[in-house]
């Protein structure tokens, strides 16, 4: 158990956190988690509501003063970017995680601390487990499968969701009131391919020690991709028969690490080391830890044809990843984007998965036409999954006023408002349900989406202050 004796105040958010996160819940496997919540609303009598998608509603009636007011919502997504260190054995399908204090921050040892979007999670069911925070009738929205397209959110049903003042707990900078987004889509390319025996030499290369990132929050920090990293080394060492690739994790996540199996007439070693140390120079200001392995191996697997091997590392090269266009609008800010974050070789097909965002609708449009083209050319399929909305600003919110005036008084200065490129579920609610007032906000977490993720215990314990205080001025 985790001692937080210097943080009171989240004591029972932090036990609600460490509990819940020795349930598996990656992308894809909420179902355990979804009977957490289940169950935890059961215990307490609370109203709950839970549907196919594995969203889970659970509902608390207003504390005595508070019965006339606006109903608030606390909303999160059950599911984590499920990423591990190399060499470790944890299985993230079947295991729990293993929290740790490092400082003032919160740690999981080996994988993503799921952060994003434990902490939601966490601060609403102190709220709902608790006997002395005052506040109006409140509702807990938890989403499945956020971080692969908002499916969750896709799927829910509005009319079971009473409340129309919605605080998302889903942004990751203390103090930053987030009030706009880009919207999205996962899109997906699948080259056939054939393979053949060959007598080659085989050699493995691997790209890794990249920094990695969240592929909306962090698609600006000039991070390199290792996926498009290694194929570009691949492009520049003449004839090879490609065996296996497989790159990245997730849609949403910058891949930290590429590794190709490949066959070749003439040992490609050299070449390859001298490539590693140009990429390595290249990036060094940006990504210090980068490093390219070549060794020869044993593989019995046959290789592509040489034909289909060419023309997946042509595919592969000429797909674009990283920011596409800046907004005109907003000085600094991404408009369009889109990030190579799965590469794969399965039986006769090779895949790869993007996360295309956009501000616009019809840049995100003709974005998905580039790769369609792309992939045409290169006798591919192209096909979409997950497409989601952009979150509009909305001009006059009264959540928003109470939250900024709560703020004010309580740090004597003024929170920043944005308007971000990554997705958040806000979009999403705010075109199901009419009249919805949305604001996005959370603790400091850092290196989200990596084996790095870091959650300040000192920032989850303002921000539940500020929380606990917007509740009573709602």
């Amino acid at each position: 158990m985790i001692r937080i004796d210097d943080y009171k105040n989240i004591e029972k958010a932090v036990r609600f956190f460490e509990e819940f996160s020795l349930i598996p819940h990656g992308s894809g496997n909420t179902s355990l988690i979804a009977d957490y919540f289940v169950d935890f609303a059961k215990k307490r009598g609370l109203e709950y509501y839970r549907d196919e998608a594995d969203n889970v509603i659970i509902r608390k009636k207003a504390t005595k003063g508070y019965e006339s007011r606006p109903a608030v919502i606390f909303q999160g997504h059950l599911d984590m970017v499920a990423e591990k260190k190399p060499g470790a054995t944890i299985d993230m399908a079947k295991e729990g995680l293993t929290l740790y204090r490092d400082g003032d921050f919160l740690r999981a040892k080996d994988t993503t601390l799921g952060g994003d979007d434990g902490v939601a999670l966490a601060y609403a069911l102190a709220v709902l487990d608790s006997d002395d925070i005052s506040h109006p009738d409140f509702e807990a929205v938890f989403t499945s499968d956020e971080e692969i397209g908002l499916l969750g959110a896709v799927a829910i049903d509005p009319d079971q969701i009473k409340g129309r003042l919605l605080i998302n707990i889903d942004s990751d900078e203390e103090g930053v009131f987030t009030v706009g987004c880009a919207g999205g889509m996962r899109s997906d390319i699948t080259l056939h391919v054939t393979r053949e025996e060959c007598n080659f030499d085989s050699y493995r290369v691997k790209a890794y020690g990249f920094k990695g990132g969240h592929s909306g929050v962090e698609i600006d920090k000039g991070r390199v991709n290792a996926t498009k990293a290694l194929v570009e080394i691949l492009a520049n060492i003449g004839d090879i028969r490609i065996k296996d690739i497989r790159g990245g994790n997730a849609d949403n996540a910058i891949p930290r690490e590429c590794e190709c199996i490949f066959s070749a007439c003439e040992d490609k070693t050299e070449l390859i080391e001298k490539l590693g140390r140009d990429l390595a120079n290249r990036y060094a200001d940006i990504e210090p830890d980068i490093q390219v392995k070549v060794e020869k191996v044993d593989s019995a697997l046959d290789p592509l044809t040489e034909k289909d091997s060419l023309k997946l590392i042509s595919l592969l090269e000429k797909l674009p990843s990283g920011i596409i266009a800046m907004s005109t609008d907003v000085e600094g800010l991404v408009e369009t984007s889109l990030n190579m974050g799965i590469l794969r070789i399965d039986g006769d097909k090779a895949e790869v998965s993007f996360s295309v965002r956009s501000a616009k609708g019809t840049e995100k449009a003709t974005l998905g036409e580039r790769l369609r083209s792309i992939a045409g050319v290169h006798g591919a399929e192209y096909s979409t999954r997950g497409e989601y909305p952009a979150w509009e600003y909305k001009q006059d919110s009264h959540l928003r006023d109470v939250m900024k005036s709560v703020y004010e008084r309580m740090y004597k200065k003024s929170p920043e408002i944005v308007i971000i490129h990554a997705g958040l579920e806000c979009g999403i609610f705010s075109e199901k349900i009419e009249g919805l007032d949305c604001v996005s906000i959370g603790p400091n977490n850092y290196d989200i989406h990596t084996t790095e993720e870091r959650l300040s215990l000192k920032s989850m314990s303002d921000v539940w202050n500020f929380l606990i205080e917007v509740l009573k001025e709602i």
